[in-house]
């Protein structure tokens, strides 16, 4: 049963005797459930059948006012000692501000409730997915990967201004910055981790890397053994799309013992460099061989700085395809193929 706003429900009386609900303490925050705990008088509190829990996204100033609202977000519980685990009432969305407020009712043998004053408004976030969260997705990429094909250099694209800059001010070396809240919603990695970001598709007949890009006409390309390698880590950090037939996946490359290193172990789940089903660096005849996989767009985040000394910059002779860019790009929502059940 949901409820409207107290002034416009039948059915509904408010009555002074039943305690208001204060000193509220939201805890044990996932992204898709929480505890939720709170002081009250015991007054009349043998009387009380039901908790009101009001439940609202916290209002965003440029959100668009014209969009399609929510459901009401007035839940009915029954009273259960507290804590009480809200979890699966709504679909919670992660790293998301929330308010709630609660009240107590007492259902009548009419089926009426007599209910107290609304609590304050207690404001709380919902976490990052959990790596239980991102195995799911790591699983649902997996399906779709594709065969593995060879590669030998790693390569990242930016304006000739950008390097430039890196000899100018950094000493020649690439410094990692804070990745950007493309890709899923509950990223652990989105506006915390900080890498460098680099690609290593190729093309399907000749092997090297695509001659167009989004993000600018200069390209660093750097051998691949010089990033990864048996004293790097390799983590799994996202899988998505962008209202698109082709999918991404990100993945984050660690020296072994660095703070990146450290940041991931905690929040991603890791991955086998010379095993799984993205990107492999095995030993061969001595040589370290390289493969990433085909059947989707694979973003590597190294966290180390680097030295534009270990490769070549070179202008590409194709082009820049800006419509291609992820920078900041939002997640579909209603793809079946790389979305899990608890958000967004």
């Amino acid at each position: 049963m949901f409820l409207g706003n107290k002034s416009q429900d039948s059915g509904i009386a408010e009555m002074e005797e039943l305690p208001v609900p204060h000193n509220i303490k939201i805890s044990n925050i996932t992204c898709d459930s929480f505890k939720i705990s709170w002081e009250m008088d015991a007054k009349s509190k043998d009387r009380i059948t039901h908790y009101f829990i009001d439940l609202n996204k916290k209002e965003n100033k440029n959100s668009n006012k014209f969009k399609h609202k929510d459901v009401p977000t007035k839940l009915v519980a029954k009273a259960v000692p507290l804590p009480m685990t809200v979890r699966g009432h709504w679909f919670l969305s992660p790293r998301t501000e929330y308010t709630v407020a609660v009240q107590t009712a007492s259902k009548q043998v009419d089926g009426d409730y007599v209910v107290s004053e609304w609590s304050e408004i207690i404001e709380f976030c919902t976490a990052d997915y959990s790596k239980v969260h991102l195995t799911q997705l790591l699983e649902k990429a997996e399906v779709i990967a594709g065969r593995m094909l060879k590669f030998s250099v790693f390569y990242r694209n930016q304006h000739k201004e950008y390097f430039d800059y890196i000899r100018e001010h950094h000493g020649n070396a690439m410094q990692p910055s804070i990745k950007d809240n493309s890709g899923s919603h509950g990223s652990p990695i989105s506006g915390k981790l900080e890498g460098i970001f680099f690609s290593c598709s190729t093309e399907f007949n000749t092997g090297k890397p695509p001659q167009d890009s989004p993000y600018g006409r200069y390209r660093f390309e750097v051998a691949a053994e010089k990033l990864f390698n048996p004293n790097t880590n390799l983590y799994f950090g996202d899988f998505y799309c962008m209202y698109t037939a082709y999918h991404y996946v990100i993945l984050v490359i660690a020296p072994v013992g660095s703070p990146g290193d450290d940041f991931c172990k905690q929040r991603l789940p890791q991955l086998n460099s010379k095993d799984n089903k993205f990107l492999t660096c095995t030993e061969e005849d001595g040589m370290l061989v390289y493969h990433h996989a085909q059947d989707v767009i694979l973003e590597v985040i190294y966290t180390d700085p680097v030295d534009l000394s270990l490769g070549t910059v070179a202008e590409i002779t194709g082009h820049q395809l800006m419509s291609l860019s992820t920078a900041n790009a939002k997640k579909d929502p209603s793809c079946k193929t790389c979305n899990i059940s608890v958000g967004r």
